[in-house]
């Protein structure tokens, strides 16, 4: 019933529900004048004669102190302990100007104690009807509507994180905290702001009781392995679980609602992450002036978000991309601000010989890391000459601008795709390799180094956000094929890692990062599935929600990557970072060789370009696919020459 009656009031327009406040306020005025006679004479007096006096002066007094203090500009359904320390604030004044007048100086007819009786009366009643209209209408009202129409959740971990969260959700329209999930015995069985805490153990009873749809990890210092644990025990529960930022993004202290996000699945993958050594993640970065090609890619903006936490002299970012280059300026120049950094966008094409020796001849970059590349693997193998012309021409341009300039390291990010590639993309990046391979064996000046790793969550084309939104419209989930596998690791520490190599290099060095176990993607997008709290339909589940789908694999693409051509990779004194040895050829005949790509790469002669890959690139067998394609471009060339 109280729920009914609260609905109409809040569909009031705003005066009209500030006019019911002020009617209130001055009802508790009078009432409160009466109620402070009746306490200092023993018996009700009828509201004539001098107790019209205190009366009156009472609305004359707090009405005008009321609306200047702005009591009714608050919200009182929202209003809490801040609101309940303005009204007292106010009472204060109000209760010194009412004493002076009935107290101190006095009126005929009306007791002195009454000057000091009814203010503290009228504290009380004003603060209790503020409380009571946050009970009725921003308590009891919408917690009826939240029972049918808000999902409720419980949020995993009562500590700090969890308390904070639970009280920025306490106005919250999206869902409803209906208690917590802790490790900790001790706290089982109590109550925590008016909130149950539940042993995790006993999920399986609470859930018939309670029907939550979400958990929220309020776990933000907790050590990966236990957080898979936790998430393991979960599982079998068809919760949808949302996750806080890690411990040093919530330094601040503060926690709202806004904080919480989708789980990703960095969360679930790869190690713990091993702090950086200082000492190689500054040796040519601090006070450096560093140069950035594809500044404004997955890894490039990462790269350049490490190294601005570096301080270098000068960071110098080179995009293709006017809007790519804009957004990272955008975010580093608001970060640099803070650091005095200077940070220089620069507009242009890493393979643009005379813009590049433009850029080094002008800035003099100590440090260069080459991340500027083409990566998608079915849209290279569809744009072969444009592979080359960007992977190959592109990195040997920045290499000898480089030697030209004086650069002392010049780090290339690789891939595990350029290990005995079978696709066009794979074949362009270890023929860059081998052109630093190349380059660094007569040159004593710039200490040419690549940096090879497998897939980046996270990054543009990662199959995270694409099965994320898959699942989100229903499904299905797409697949190229139920036994694929690939190497994960995360951006920020790819990052770290590939700056670290870079600074361990000597010349020709061929680095390869620890990326952990190579993960099952059909296992990948299961978890996925499992973690929004629906189930996978397959064939021992034909009423499960969400469909995988294999499509068959695209142009070029392997089952299995690997990091390594050899087996006997050598260790470096970071755990993580090992250094292989490749074989390459020497300058004076990759030169040739790269003049002849070149020639066919300017007049997009496919067939020789993927001719000369094969001749260039040990190891490059092309798939079945990319080789009728390859014949079927033959046999279009044949027509059209007839």
């Amino acid at each position: 019933m109280l729920g009914g009656l609260a609905a109409p009031v809040l569909a009031l327009p705003r005066p009209a529900k500030r006019a019911i406040a002020l009617a209130v306020d001055g009802g508790l005025c009078v009432l409160t004048v009466w109620l402070a006679f009746y306490l200092r004479l023993g018996e009700f007096q009828p509201i004539s004669g001098a107790m019209l006096w205190p009366v009156g002066a009472s609305i004359a007094i707090a009405i005008p102190i009321f609306v200047t203090a702005g009591l009714y500009r608050a919200i009182f359904r929202y209003s809490g302990l801040p609101a309940m320390v303005a009204v007292a604030r106010v009472m204060v004044l109000y209760g010194v100007l009412f004493a002076t007048v009935f107290t101190f100086l006095g009126v005929p007819g009306v007791p002195r104690t009454v000057g000091l009786i009814q203010p503290l009366l009228l504290l009380v009643f004003v603060g209790s009807a503020r409380a009571i209209a946050r009970i009725w209408l921003g308590g009891l009202y919408q917690s009826q509507l939240k029972k049918f129409a808000v999902p409720q959740v419980l949020i995993y971990g009562a500590g700090s994180a969890g308390r904070q969260l639970a009280a920025a959700m306490g106005n919250s329209h999206e869902m409803r905290v209906v208690g917590f999930l802790d490790d900790d015995d001790r706290l089982h069985g109590h109550v925590l702001n008016g909130l149950p805490i539940y042993n995790p153990g006993d999920l399986g009873e609470i859930l018939p009781q309670v029907p939550v749809t979400d958990v929220l990890l309020a776990l933000p210092s907790v050590s990966r392995q236990r957080r898979n644990e936790i998430l393991e025990s979960l599982t079998p529960h068809r919760l949808a679980l949302r996750t806080l930022p890690g411990v040093a993004d919530l330094a601040a202290g503060r926690v709202s609602l806004s904080d919480v996000r989708d789980l990703d699945i960095d969360d679930l993958l790869g190690r713990e992450p091993v702090k950086p050594n200082m000492l190689l993640l500054n040796r040519n970065t601090l006070g450096k002036v560093v140069l950035v090609t594809g500044a404004g890619g997955s890894i490039g903006s990462e790269l350049c978000r490490q190294i601005l936490r570096a301080k270098p002299k000068l960071l110098l970012l080179l995009e293709m991309s006017e809007f790519a280059l804009y957004q990272i300026h955008q975010e580093l120049h608001a970060i640099a601000l803070d650091s005095a950094v200077e940070v220089v966008p620069l507009l242009g094409s890493a393979c643009d010989e005379v813009r590049v020796h433009e850029i080094m001849d002008t800035w003099k970059p100590h440090t260069v890391y080459h991340a500027a590349a083409y990566k998608h693997v079915p849209l290279v193998e569809h744009n072969p000459a444009e592979g080359v012309r960007n992977n190959v021409w592109g990195t040997r341009v920045c290499a000898e601008a480089a030697m030209r300039h004086g650069v002392q390291s010049f780090v290339l990010i690789s891939t595990d795709k350029a290990v005995r590639p079978t696709n066009i993309m794979g074949a362009t990046k270890r023929l860059a390799e081998m052109v630093l391979q190349a380059l660094a064996q007569n040159n004593r000046k710039t200490a040419f180094s690549m940096v090879r790793f497998g897939n980046v969550l996270g990054s543009s084309g990662s199959v995270v956000p694409l099965f994320r939104a898959q699942i989100m419209s229903g499904g299905p989930i797409t697949l190229t094929h139920s036994d694929i596998t690939r190497y994960f690791m995360t951006i920020p520490e790819a990052a770290q890692l590939v700056i670290q190599a870079g600074a361990m290099a000597s010349g020709g060095d061929v680095f390869v990062l620890d990326m952990g176990q190579p993960v099952r993607i059909y296992d990948l997008a299961e978890r996925m599935v499992l973690l929004s709290g629906l189930t996978v339909k397959d064939d021992d589940h034909p009423n499960g929600d969400i469909e995988v789908v294999t499509t068959g694999l695209r142009p070029g693409e392997k089952l299995y990557e690997e990091l390594l051509i050899g087996d006997d990779p050598q260790p470096t004194q970071h755990t993580r970072i090992m250094k292989a040895h490749e074989v390459f050829v020497p300058w004076d005949k990759l030169q040739e060789a790269l003049d002849s790509l070149n020639l066919a790469m300017s007049v997009n002669d496919v067939p020789v370009i993927r001719a000369l890959l094969q001749q260039l690139v040990p190891g490059y067998q092309p798939s079945g696919e990319v080789v009728d394609w390859v014949h079927l471009a033959l046999e279009r060339d044949a027509v059209a020459n007839e």
